[in-house]
């Protein structure tokens, strides 16, 4: 895993964790790799990692079967959309709208452009 300087890396750690739900390649109720092993694949130290699981399990997106392993909650799918769709309309969407106001682009022009 390739990590960028300008983002903790835990937090970058949970975002790939969130890929992966999101993409279908964890699947609610499967087990995730234990903090020493993921540690170990992605070559950062396992209390990073402890950092990043146990972010995700106050969010709600994981759980702890203790002595078992983590696993990928019912319902992260949903958490991560709602979590993702907010940031996009609280950080991402105000900054589009005024690149837009600058440049003269009526909203109307984008109804035709959005993929499906």
């Amino acid at each position: 895993m390739e990590f960028n300087s300008n983002k903790a890396i835990y937090l970058q750690i949970c975002d790939a964790i969130c890929e992966q739900i999101l993409s279908g390649g964890l699947l609610p109720d499967a087990r995730i790799q234990s903090v020493r092993e993921y540690g170990a694949d992605i070559g950062v130290n396992p209390n990073t990692v402890m950092r990043s699981y146990e972010k995700l399990t106050g969010e709600g997106i994981i759980y702890n079967k203790r002595g078992i392993g983590y696993f990928i909650a019912s319902e992260a799918r949903e958490i991560i959309l709602e979590q993702q769709k907010r940031k996009f309309m609280e950080d991402e969407l105000p900054q589009i709208l005024r690149r837009m106001k600058l440049l003269g682009i009526d909203a109307s022009v984008l109804s035709g452009k959005i993929p499906e």
